[in-house]
């Protein structure tokens, strides 16, 4: 649906030419929810409006439901454009309008009659449950009823495509997690190809299919969320999912010396990761009923789900005689999980005696 292929984008300042994109390679399949997460300045925004052409790129080629979007004239830019919704994150709604007008504004731009745009805008209006909320202002309304408003008003062009620009990050998490369903139902209704822009590692987890991190105008990594959270291989991937997964160690070993050599009185700590079944998977209980020997101390534990797909993450402390420990380590690797030797660590609290 979305191709975006050695995308450059080059700003001039005062102290010389500003690379914000450095050959963008991007491909968006029709009917995914995909995003795009960076820091502040790291080019995201660029990025996304390179899309729709509201920054034209200085070199590169875009591509979006077919159509290379650099080679159209301004009247065919302006008609693809119709097939490209944006929703932003400060709403940008007029303040003198109603509910109604905001979402009707597209349509009257485009010519269309009192009762076509009614015909459009009712059922806009229940879509994003703002039915008795028509006749009322941007001013009386909430942040979340505002990019509800944003949101219909995008989608009232019929796009196959929907660019959201950071469209959660003005809200509170409560409501974010409800826009976030909305974006969910409207791809799923819809069939639309969602693009969405943010900084926020939840916001990739709770609604995406896909993901690219950005970094300094270029792709650092991308791929399947899933994959991507349970297998991060760049330092700026890593550093977004720590947010949500810690790897820190449990407060009693943290900053204990660790050693990939036995230690005396240590605890061999391992960072065990579950995903799909294996996350029900009795694995752990059936490593105690394997070795009696070998002491298995639960540091810490969570369960989560990646949209469908449970996903679990845990510390845990082993001790025993060493072959037992291999043979317990060898038995994890026969299990349906991702396994991390951290290595051997004290405790360095009371119970270390």
């Amino acid at each position: 649906m979305i191709k975006l292929s050695h995308i450059e984008k080059t700003y001039d300042s005062p102290s010389g030419p500003v690379k914000a994109l450095k050959g963008i390679d991007l491909e968006i399949a029709r009917g995914e929810i995909y995003g795009i997460i960076g820091l502040s300045g790291a080019g995201k925004s660029t990025l996304v409006r390179c899309i729709n052409l509201l920054e034209r790129p200085t070199a590169g080629s875009v591509i979006v439901d077919g159509k290379e979007m650099t080679t159209l004239n301004d009247t065919e830019l302006r008609e693809a454009r119709k097939t490209i919704g944006m929703i932003f994150q400060h709403f940008n709604l007029l303040s003198t309008a109603t509910v109604y007008d905001n979402i009707a504004f597209p349509l009257k731009l485009a010519g269309l009659s009192s009762d076509k745009i009614r015909e459009k805008v009712e059922p806009l209006l229940k879509l994003v449950g703002l039915e008795n909320k028509a006749h009322q202002y941007p001013g009386q309304l909430s942040g979340g009823q505002k990019q509800r408003v944003g949101i219909a008003r995008a989608l009232a062009s019929e796009p196959k495509v929907l660019l959201c620009d950071e469209a959660t990050s003005a809200l509170d998490p409560q409501t974010t997690r409800a826009i976030l369903e909305l974006i969910k139902d409207i791809n799923r209704k819809l069939q639309l190809t969602v693009v969405v822009i943010t900084h926020e590692m939840q916001v990739i987890k709770d609604i995406c299919d896909k993901v690219a991190v950005i970094d300094q105008g270029v792709i650092a990594e991308q791929g399947p969320v899933l994959e991507i959270f349970t297998d991060p291989k760049q330092p700026i991937t890593k550093e977004f999912i720590s947010v949500l997964l810690s790897n820190d160690l449990p407060a009693a070993f943290r900053g204990g010396q660790i050693s990939a050599e036995p230690i005396p009185g240590a605890y061999l700590l391992l960072r065990l990761t579950f995903i799909g079944e294996s996350a029900d998977d009795p694995v752990i209980a059936g490593m105690i009923r394997k070795f009696p020997e070998v002491e298995t101390t639960l540091l810490f534990g969570n369960l989560d789900q990646i949209r469908s797909t449970p996903f679990g993450r845990m510390i845990i402390g082993i001790t025993g005689p060493q072959d037992q420990l291999q043979a317990a380590l060898a038995y994890l690797d026969t299990k349906k999980l991702k396994e991390e030797v951290i290595g051997y660590v004290k405790r360095h609290d009371s119970t270390a005696e």
